[in-house]
């Protein structure tokens, strides 16, 4: 019996549930929007140089969208919360670049498989309910040297930050924060799931001031491996 609310994607994979958290969705909207002074220069700095057709997963309420280069001739944005999938399509009808939005989820992408030149991860990571899968899944969608591009939170800080983050991830903060983890270790999830890293640099958000558990990220590029970064 299929499990209520999945469906059967495109691979041919039992996709899960949709994602609803509309109380998170609300505040995720606001807090993000007051923080693009902050965050909106790493944006430029992910999105740099792509071009061709790209896959960005979990796209929020589509701040990516205005950063997206002209050399990107399509975008097609997954995301699996219904208001902040709403939000998206209102900055999609904004955009530069053509944008797609379509609701789905990382672990049961809804395209076919190696349709796109690169893929985009942006803060999504930390509340996927199944990280292997969910790469596994990108590189599947990603044509023969497609490149992934990533700016992710994780775990980070000295011993006493990281023992923070881990009690933190199996209390309160996932609840609070519609599934998000502080915890997880972002580069050791792209190696074992066959990744090669290409360049990438560690970064604090914000730079300065209060460090919190999510204030460790990490920004860069990686490929299937076997293929040149």
């Amino acid at each position: 019996m299929r499990p209520r609310g999945s469906r059967t994607t495109k691979s041919g994979r039992m996709a899960p549930a949709p994602v609803h958290h509309p109380v998170f969705a609300r505040f995720y909207a606001k807090i993000s929007v007051a923080s693009e002074p902050t965050i909106g220069p790493h944006r430029d700095e992910l999105l740099a140089g792509l071009s061709g057709r790209v896959i960005e997963i979990g796209a929020g309420n589509g701040l990516n969208f205005a950063h997206y280069p002209s050399t990107v001739s399509e975008v097609v944005a997954i995301e699996p919360e219904r208001s902040l999938r709403q939000l998206a399509v209102t900055a999609a009808l904004r955009s530069d670049v053509p944008v797609d939005v379509v609701p789905g989820v990382a672990e049961g992408l809804p395209v076919k498989s190696e349709a796109f030149d690169a893929a985009v991860l942006s803060l999504v990571l930390c509340s996927v309910r199944d990280v292997p899968r969910a790469l596994a899944e990108i590189r599947r969608v990603l044509r023969p040297g497609g490149e992934l591009r990533f700016f992710e939170h994780g775990k980070g800080g000295g011993a006493a930050m990281g023992v923070t983050q881990r009690v933190l991830d199996r209390t309160v903060w996932p609840p609070l924060f519609g599934g998000c983890h502080v915890s997880r270790d972002v580069l050791g999830a792209l190696r074992d799931a066959g990744y090669e890293l290409g360049p990438y640099r560690r970064l604090l958000v914000p730079e300065k001031g209060l460090r919190m558990p999510s204030s460790y990220c990490v920004l860069g590029t990686a490929r299937s491996a076997g293929q040149a970064v």
